[in-house]
C-alpha cells in the first residue's frame, strides 16, 4: 500500500517524545522507505523573515511569512517547503498526492520573500524518515493511524488541535484511545 498523501496520527503512548501527539504527512513512499513531514511541531524560535537573513535572502515590502515547523529528527538543518500544487521548480518540486508538492530548494523561499510562490506553504526543518519496512512494522506494532488529511488541516494555523482534528476526520474520539494496543 503507498501512503504517500496520506497523514500519519500518533497513537497515544507513542514511546518517541519527538513525535507524541504528531500528525505528519506522508511525502513519499516507496520499497525503498519513506519520508515525510511533521505537520504540527510549531519552532517558535524561528521567524521565516529571520531565516532569510541568514539565508541572505533579500525580503521585498510585500513579501510572504510562512509557518516554521520542526519535521522530524533527520537533517535538521535542511529545509522543505510543503506546498499547493499552483507552483513548481522546474525538476525540483516532488508531487505529493492530494494536490501539494515539496521543494527544497531556495527558489521559492525567494519567490516566497517577494511576495510570490504558491499560494500555501509552510516550511519544515528536518524530516522524518524510515528505512524499507520500517514505517509498515510501526503501523502494524499500533504506533500510528492513517488516514486522508481532512479538509484545512496541512496549511491550519491551529498546530494545537491537529491531532485531535485528524482523529476527529476519521469519526474518532481522542478520549476514547487507549495507549495498550490488542491482538485478536
Amino acid at each position: 500500500m503507498d501512503l504517500a498523501g496520506q497523514i500519519l496520527i500518533a497513537m497515544p503512548g507513542m514511546a518517541d517524545p519527538r513525535f507524541d501527539h504528531s500528525v505528519i504527512l506522508v511525502c513519499a513512499h516507496s520499497p525503498d522507505g519513506a519520508m515525510g513531514l511533521i505537520l504540527n511541531k510549531p519552532l517558535e524560535e524561528l521567524s521565516f523573515s529571520g531565516l532569510l537573513e541568514q539565508l541572505g535572502i533579500p525580503r521585498a515590502p510585500q513579501g510572504r511569512d510562512i509557518r516554521i515547523q520542526f519535521g522530524g529528527p533527520v537533517e535538521r538543518g535542511r529545509g522543505f517547503v510543503l506546498h499547493s500544487s499552483d507552483w513548481q521548480a522546474e525538476g525540483s518540486t516532488l508531487e505529493v498526492p492530494g494536490g501539494l508538492g515539496m521543494t527544497a530548494t531556495l527558489d521559492i523561499l525567494q519567490a516566497l520573500a517577494q511576495g510570490g510562490g504558491p499560494g500555501e506553504a509552510m516550511l519544515a526543518l528536518g524530516y522524518s524518515g524510515w528505512g524499507p519496512g520500517q514505517l509498515e512494522a510501526e503501523i502494524g506494532r499500533n504506533d500510528w493511524l492513517t488516514s486522508t488529511a481532512p479538509e484545512g488541516l496541512v496549511f491550519g494555523a491551529d498546530d494545537g488541535g491537529k491531532w485531535s482534528a485528524a482523529l476527529r476526520g476519521m469519526g474518532i474520539d481522542p478520549l476514547t484511545l487507549s495507549a495498550a494496543a490488542g491482538r485478536a
